[in-house]
């Protein structure tokens, strides 16, 4: 089953909690990166890979938050 399926089979306010979820794993990803970055000596390949986390979240959280914005029509 692919993410877009799994999305719109749930309600609107699992997407919600998944939402705060995702957006709070992004913040604390966000806090080790600039962490590992300020130490100096940190492993490159370790925030490549937590950025390529950061990122994959991101989409996520962009696709609840058009699931759970109605579109308008102007």
């Amino acid at each position: 089953m692919n993410a877009s399926a799994d999305i719109s089979m749930k309600t609107d306010e699992v997407l919600k909690v998944e939402l705060e979820v995702f957006r709070r794993q992004h913040r604390d990803l966000d806090e080790a990166i600039t962490a590992l970055q300020e130490r100096g000596t940190s492993d490159q390949l370790t925030i490549r890979r937590l950025k390529k986390q950061k990122l994959g979240l991101k989409d996520k959280i962009s696709v609840i938050e058009d699931r759970l914005t109605p579109d308008i029509i102007a």
